[in-house]
């Protein structure tokens, strides 16, 4: 029964993910032509890091104090209604920014809030032995919709233009209610009181050194490289605005993390993980560097495969550091954690990167950007030894209910 729950989630969660690529590629491009400004495109960032900040929150406390399943039920309805939302204002001609961001807000808000509770949810529904595995096809399905969403999106916004686009969105989220829906129900580990008195997320993040490194290392890699919103303008310089070529800049990066999803076995079989964040880190501001430089659209492309690749390695061994080192009665908040920084730090990038180009320029802001968060990650690779010299337990069964962090993990 839980493990036919985990294949319906992992479908309607799949299928999600698709729509919310087709949706972000729409979203800038729509955008992009409202306004023809960098600063605009780049205010997107704000629209979603805003609400993700606080209602990631609020989602990871509410994940280990009520029901699971309830709370992914409703902020699955929040995101159809925002998608119905987007499909309304274009298809009426909507020409104000302001109400496009207001109704991403509203969506990202509902996104957020289940987040969370979306994280810790494979290993309530899958035996022990399979979680891991679980967690890899769901980052593996994630990966195909980053491939196929922006260039479908493409495609559409081509052919059809931005209902069809954001309908097509509005249409996976109604398959992914159906599937929370059917879930059993998923009450938190521990009693709410219980919950009640423990830290929050972020200090417990904050008294784990490898925790902590591990999402700084994150968070300056997105904040301070993140490329999408210079995405419409390096193409409209570049390669004439073909909504084609943008749709086929962030399939690049989703290529590169396949490739690195293709080979995530012999990325995890090596147990100095800490040290392979670091790595992946550097490579993925080296990569967005590149881009701001390349001229040919198959330089250019390549640069996105490779720091595509880099970044999913990075997630990869990320998640197990934050799986291994959380125990069960924190994870609802953990996981808001993380989800706050691996989704509204990349939007913070965007913001930063519109600013700098319509100062300077894209490739100014893409090169300046990458080598910052290279920089930094070489910084915090000399400066904390934990996470440097961090390695991963041996791969024993882990139980699915509280546990304390492993201690093995650190060497000295």
């Amino acid at each position: 029964m839980r493990t036919r729950s985990f294949r319906e989630l992992w479908i309607g969660t799949s299928l999600g993910a698709f729509g919310q690529q087709v949706a972000t590629v729409a979203v800038l491009q729509q955008t992009w032509e409202l306004t023809g400004s960098p600063v605009w495109t780049g205010a997107i960032g704000i629209a979603t890091a805003v609400p993700m900040i606080l209602f990631g929150l609020l989602g990871g406390s509410l994940a280990d104090r009520v029901d699971r399943r309830t709370l992914v039920r409703a902020s699955t309805a929040l995101q159809g209604a925002g998608a119905g939302a987007l499909v309304a204002q274009a298809a009426l001609g909507n020409g104000s920014v302001l109400l496009l961001l207001a109704l991403v807000a509203v969506q990202t808000a509902g996104a957020a809030l289940g987040a969370p509770a979306r994280r810790t949810l494979p290993v309530r529904l899958l035996p022990a032995d399979q979680v891991a595995a679980g967690i890899a096809l769901s980052i593996v399905s994630f990966q195909a919709a980053m491939l196929v969403g922006p260039a479908v999106a493409g495609a559409v916004l081509a052919t059809r233009g931005f209902p069809a686009a954001y309908g097509l969105q509005a249409l996976t989220i109604v398959v992914s209610l159906v599937a929370v829906l059917r879930l059993p129900p998923v009450p938190p580990a521990r009693p709410d009181g219980a919950s009640g008195r423990s830290p929050g997320g972020w200090r417990f993040v904050l008294r784990r050194p490898t925790l902590r490194a591990s999402f700084a290392v994150d968070l300056a890699a997105c904040a301070l490289a993140m490329p999408v919103a210079l995405f419409p303008l390096v193409n409209e310089l570049r390669f004439g605005g073909d909504p084609r070529t943008l749709g086929l800049f962030l399939s690049s990066i989703a290529v590169g993390g396949l490739l690195a999803g293709a080979f995530s076995g012999a990325v995890t079989r090596v147990r100095r993980s800490g040290a392979v964040q670091l790595a992946a880190a550097g490579v993925w501001g080296l990569a967005l560097a590149g881009f701001g430089l390349a001229g040919p659209v198959w330089v250019a492309l390549g640069c996105l495969v490779l720091a595509g690749a880099a970044d999913s390695i990075s997630v990869f061994t990320r998640g197990a550091l934050v799986q291994l080192e959380t125990p069960d009665e924190y994870r609802g908040r953990v996981s808001s954690v993380e989800h706050v920084i691996g989704v509204a730090a990349p939007e913070l990038g965007n913001v930063r990167g519109g600013v700098v180009a319509s100062l300077t320029s894209a490739p100014v802001a893409l090169v300046t950007g990458g080598l910052a968060a290279t920089a930094v990650t070489v910084l915090i690779a000399a400066i904390d030894r934990p996470l440097r010299h961090y390695v991963t337990p041996g791969t024993a069964p882990r139980r699915t209910g509280p546990a304390t962090p492993s201690r093995r993990s650190h060497r000295s």
